[in-house]
């Protein structure tokens, strides 16, 4: 292989890299949980302790989508920004990615009233970073190890738990 080919092939991986996180947000944000599920190998490792408390877990991709859906598309509205993606142990089918998050979580203020939570802060948002170590899997990235690292929260956590319980709530 040349050194052309070579270069062209690691950007081509980087690009692609960082496209799974911009998929991962756009499905969450888009509710496309069809596209969100194809981020992740079939088994994949979960470390949400930062944000649940609870340990890192192995679910399928399945398992994973229907957890983020039933939580995350209960909100009105969530947004995910990933930015300053830095790729590390880059090699030919495995890397590791640190990718900086904003999630913004927004309820209206109807559903608020509809919750019984009115005038009640109705949105947090979370910040801090995921590190996600990927696997090529074909031509395909996916995540098999998603760690996320929760540094700071503005508003109201409660909301959370609302999202949780809103399928029965309604």
């Amino acid at each position: 292989m040349t050194m052309k080919n070579e270069k062209t092939q690691k950007l081509t991986a980087r690009y692609d890299i960082i496209q799974v996180s911009y998929k991962y947000a756009m499905g969450i944000d888009h509710r496309q949980w069809d596209l969100y599920e194809t981020c992740f190998t079939d088994q994949c490792e979960f470390d949400f302790s930062s944000f649940s408390g609870n340990p890192p877990t192995t679910l399928t991709a399945k398992q994973w989508r229907t957890n983020v859906e039933s939580l995350n598309g209960n909100f009105d509205a969530t947004a995910h920004q990933m930015t300053n993606h830095v790729i590390s142990k880059l090699k030919k089918s495995s890397a590791t990615c640190i990718t900086e998050l904003r999630a913004q979580h927004w309820f209206s203020h109807e559903t608020m009233s509809n919750l019984g939570h009115t005038g009640e802060v109705n949105w947090c948002d979370l910040g801090g970073h995921y590190t996600n170590d990927l696997v090529r899997e074909g031509k395909t990235w996916k995540i098999a190890r998603c760690a996320l690292n929760v540094r700071w929260r503005l508003g109201n956590e409660a909301i959370f738990e609302m999202a949780r319980g809103r399928n029965t709530a309604q």
